[in-house]
């Protein structure tokens, strides 16, 4: 098993908002695999917004409402990036150096 500096940070929070952890030595175990997808699709998601902001202040003529909802979107998939970028950061700061 995993020591406690080595627990994977997952992408999503407890009921209480508290950020959940993952101990185990199966990096292509099932529950590994399911916040490698879900931080996929986080990222993928980020990607979409920023090219939506994009073109909305490129338009010039947004409305204060559509402005507003594009920020909470973005603040979302910017709290869910930086949580994917920790969690991925922690892990290779613990991980061993490999040999070719």
């Amino acid at each position: 098993m995993t020591t406690s500096d080595e627990l994977r940070l997952l992408p999503w929070s407890g009921p209480d908002g508290k950020p959940c952890f993952l101990s185990t030595d199966d990096n292509d175990g099932h529950m590994s695999r399911l916040a490698d997808n879900i931080e996929s699709v986080q990222l993928g998601t980020a990607a979409d917004l920023l090219g939506e902001v994009l073109d909305v202040l490129a338009d010039g003529n947004a409305e204060l409402e559509e402005l507003r909802l594009l920020a909470k979107n973005l603040t979302g998939a910017l709290r869910d990036t930086l949580r994917v970028a920790v969690s991925r950061g922690h892990r290779l700061g613990s991980s061993e150096p490999r040999c070719s």
